[in-house]
Formats: structure tokens, sequence, C-alpha cells
């Protein structure tokens, strides 16, 4: 399997996990087993998650290794603030809270400071282009991601992108799911809420009803919205284990959690995607995938994750691959 190959079912995983869970966000796993049963087919089509991947590509593809929180902060300036007319469609609160900070002066990582929801998934939810340009160098994957995430992201929400970006970093070289999940784990400080996180989710996969335990080892019940990168990062993770690094088995199982359940779908599909290459995303799927509309970020509009994965794999160090 070429690292074209594993790219392509990265960024293409990350679309369909996207696209799929979509519809499941922030519902109870008994309300989508009572809609759906298993939800295993790919209703409509992907959300932010996929349109920001798409614009992180395009950042790597341009600046590479060079990439600074700068050029970053310069990107949004130049390509997203400009199309952002009126209200920015779907995208999350720690982007919403960057463009107005972007647009008030500020710079990174003040950006990512002064909203509220620094801790967000905002970051995670894009990181997978950073593991893909970097693959077998979790920690280089991890030093880019954070440059993107003092944009718009503190904390935990940055601590959150590192893990997934680690990652895929390792699952793209043909790591194990234990591998790729020991990289994410290395990315991170061990005391941290995401760490405690990843470990804790691995250890109720072993329970006799893993959802259930799942929910109980790391759901945060008492916040108001579902997009916390500590929680959604190890449920996806979870997932990716409990699925043996298959997409589809992955990708349903994660969006059966629901929560934030498009970016649980995504990273899950990212990461095992990486693995599994452009044939390990099921053809059903990958045909639903067109490209992206440009509903939240126009700058991406008529762009196509397949597209971009290419990008990255001109891009990225492919030693030994």
């Amino acid at each position: 399997m070429t690292y074209r190959d594993r790219a392509r079912g990265c960024l293409l995983g990350l679309a369909a996990g996207d696209a799929l869970g979509a519809p499941a966000e922030n519902l109870t796993p008994q309300e989508i087993s009572r809609r759906w049963g298993r939800l295993t087919e790919i209703e409509g089509g992907g959300t932010d998650d996929t349109e920001y991947a798409i614009f992180a590509a395009g950042l790597l593809a341009e600046h590479g290794h060079g990439l600074t929180s700068a050029l970053v902060a310069a990107a949004y300036r130049e390509k997203v603030i400009p199309a952002v007319t009126g209200p920015m469609r779907g995208a999350g609160f720690s982007e919403l809270g960057t463009v107005q900070a972007l647009r008030r002066g500020l710079e990174p990582p003040l950006t990512g400071l002064i909203h509220q929801h620094g801790w967000s998934d905002g970051l995670a939810m894009r990181a997978a282009p950073y593991g893909v340009f970097c693959p077998g160098d979790p920690a280089e994957a991890a030093r880019l991601v954070t440059e993107d995430g003092r944009v718009s992201q503190s904390g935990e929400g940055v601590l959150g992108g590192r893990a997934v970006a680690a990652a895929v970093a390792a699952a793209i070289t043909g790591a194990a799911p234990s591998e790729a999940v020991e990289a994410a784990l290395s990315a991170v400080p061990a005391d941290s809420w995401t760490a405690r996180n990843i470990i804790r989710a691995r250890a109720a996969l072993d329970a006799a009803d893993p959802a259930a335990a799942l929910h109980e080892a790391v759901v945060v019940r008492h916040y108001p919205w579902t997009d916390v990168a500590p929680e959604a990062v190890a449920l996806a993770l979870a997932a990716y284990v409990h699925g043996a690094g298959d997409v589809e088995e992955s990708v349903t199982f994660g969006v059966s959690l629901g929560r934030d359940a498009d970016t649980i779908g995504a990273i899950a599909g990212a990461v095992a995607g990486a693995g599994q290459g452009e044939r390990g995303v099921p053809e059903r799927w990958a045909a639903r995938i067109g490209p992206a509309t440009g509903k939240c970020l126009p700058v991406v509009a008529g762009r196509h994750v397949l597209d971009a994965a290419d990008e990255l794999a001109r891009a990225g160090r492919v030693e030994g691959l």
C-alpha cells in the first residue's frame, strides 16, 4: 500500500465519518438506536469538520514544515474572513470566536484564548492532515498542529489536536491501533485531561457494554455542549481500537455513541483510513462523498478531500513508505 493510498484513505475516511455522524450529532445512544438501529448509511453531506480539514491540508501543502501560527492567522484574514458576509453557518464555537478575535486585530495565541471555547474539538476535527504530512513522525505532526491550534484553541483543545495528529502519523505507516493510541498519548502530558480520558476509554472497552462504559468513563454530562475535545478524542480513539482499525467498524461504533457524533466519526474514520488506505473505506460511503459545498468555509467550495490528500502526499515526507 502506497503513502498516497493511505493519505487518500485518511481524508476519505474523515469525510465519510463526518457525513455518517452528522444526523446523530447531540443525540444519545438510545435515541440513535431507536431511529436507525445501527447507523450505517450516509444520508447527507459532511459538516465543518471536512471543510476545515481541507483548509488545513491546503495550509500544509503551501507552507510545509515552515507553517506558523502567524501564517495560519494570515490565511484566515485573507481567505476565510472576507467570504464571511453573514452568519458563519455550521462553524463551531471556537472558530466563531477566533474569527471575531481576528476581526478585532488580535493575534495568536490571544485569538485562541479570548473566547470561552478553547477546549472544544475544533482543532481535533481538522488535525488528521498534520499526521498525513508527517508519516512516522508523531512529534512533528503534533508540533505543526499546535501552530494551527494556537490560533483557535487553548489548553486541552490544543492537546486534542496533538493526540489526533500523532495517532494518524503512526497509523499511516501501518502501525497497529494500539500503537497509534500510544503515539497519541506520547504527544500530550501524562497528567492532562486528554491523556486520562484516552486511558479511561481504552480500559472501558473491556466492559460487557462498552458503549455504556465509555459514556460513564469520559462523557461530561454537566456541560451543555458536546464538542469537548478530551471527550470526543477519547471516544473516537476508543472506537478505532474497538473496530480493530477497520474503517466501517470503527466509524459505525463511534457515531453510535452520539454526543459530537460527526467529529467522533471523522476522527475515527481518519485514523482507521490512514491504516487501511482508500480501499478500506466502504465503496458505498466513498460514492457519497462529493466536493465540499463551502457552506461553512466558502474558500474550499468545489475541493474534494481526495484532491487535498493528493496534495499532502506530494508535499509530505515519504521516506520508507
